[in-house]
């Protein structure tokens, strides 16, 4: 618990967050989960640490954050054609990938599970949303985010400053809150093109056609995300 009480220290979590049933999650997903990670995911339930780091949840409120959706699996397909077709070598194995959070930049976080390494032994990777750089952490998912948001870990595929505006958690709209509604268009100097938001989408779990229109709802998650 020393992790948690550490992060909780830093980042005080909301309120009340509703408990997960984790033997049904657990049994959906086919494997055990880090023991942090629940104990993490309950106290802080869905939402933001800075408005950048988005945790994966279980039953997420869209793909792209869902931990028993299909971002995972297809985050480690594509991490797998990378490495086949040579495009970047990786420190691990896209097998022993398991996708558990998502930044406003495109990175991932990943649980490097091995095999037959126990659950709570996890360490967790980053990569940059090109793929081409990779961080390692020894450590779980806690005690990163701890050390991270603490000051005490420099991440080099996150920006320098990320805690320049302040330590802070920020939790997901509720259930039935109406949505504030997209921007018409990006920020002016934000590309905007099919390729650079079609690359995006993948990184972020999306299932986007090669050529042809973009789903809008797409288009509109890349736009509040830039």
């Amino acid at each position: 618990m020393t992790s948690l009480n550490d992060l909780t220290r830093i980042v005080p979590p909301p309120a009340a967050s509703a408990p997960t049933d984790w033997i049904a999650v657990e049994s959906l997903l086919g494997t055990w989960l880090p023991d942090d990670y629940k104990r993490l995911a309950d106290t802080y339930g869905p939402g933001a640490f800075c408005d950048f780091v988005h945790l994966f949840q279980p039953y997420g409120a869209t793909e792209a954050v869902d931990l028993t959706g299909p971002a995972p699996a297809r985050l480690r397909a594509r991490l797998r054609a990378d490495r086949d077709s040579g495009t970047y070598r990786m420190p691990h194995d896209p097998d022993d990938l398991f996708a558990v959070g998502v930044t406003d930049n495109g990175n991932h976080l990943f649980w490097v599970t091995g095999s037959g390494t126990e659950p709570d032994a996890w360490r967790i990777a980053v990569d940059q949303a090109d793929g081409r750089d990779w961080y390692t952490f020894d450590g779980g998912l806690t005690a990163f985010l701890a050390a991270l948001l603490g000051g005490h870990l420099s991440v080099p595929v996150f920006p320098g400053d990320l805690l320049a505006g302040g330590v802070f958690f920020t939790p997901s709209r509720a259930a039935g809150e109406t949505p504030r509604p997209a921007p018409a268009q990006a920020p002016a100097g934000a590309s905007r093109s099919s390729q650079v938001i079609r690359e995006w989408a993948r990184w972020q779990g999306y299932d986007v056609p090669d050529r042809g229109r973009i789903p809008a709802p797409v288009i509109q998650a890349w736009e509040r995300a830039h």
